[in-house]
């Protein structure tokens, strides 16, 4: 998992997978901190015809998921997130949402990330969160 910070691979590893399905797009990624933006496109509405939540939760979760392949320390394999908090505040039913999620902790076991999801249009956040990442190792051979 270990590799290059680039905006260029963290897109092309989404490709083929759930987050490149959503339409999800790294836009910038840094020391502690990853930018990431999806279309709202009305597939991903609710039959109530607003942003369905899980399309919210899953551009956040990506996000604090690829900034923690970011931070990974030496020798891990790898990571899982073992909790993901979630407060809405608004919807979207149109253009485009972006996502910046930050590093609070960056431990050995484990790794918290805050994010804030927004409508790009006009800057009104619309969902709050904090996600825990569980840091994998390799295994001894047996």
């Amino acid at each position: 998992m270990h590799g290059e910070k680039t905006v260029e691979r963290f897109n092309r590893i989404g490709q083929g997978h759930f987050p490149g399905f959503l339409g999800i797009r790294v836009l910038e990624i840094g020391d502690g901190a990853i930018s990431a933006e999806m279309e709202v496109r009305p597939e991903l509405l609710a039959p109530n015809g607003y942003l369905h939540a899980g399309s919210v939760v899953t551009l956040a979760d990506t996000a604090c998921g690829y900034g923690c392949i970011a931070e990974l320390p030496a020798g891990a394999s790898g990571f899982t997130t073992i909790e993901l908090k979630s407060n809405f505040l608004g919807t979207a039913r149109d253009g485009h949402i972006d996502c910046r999620a930050t590093v609070l902790h960056r431990g050995r076991q484990t790794q918290v990330w805050d994010a804030t999801v927004f409508r790009r249009e006009d800057g009104r956040a619309i969902a709050s969160f904090r996600c825990t990442q569980m840091i994998l190792w390799p295994r001894p051979a047996a």
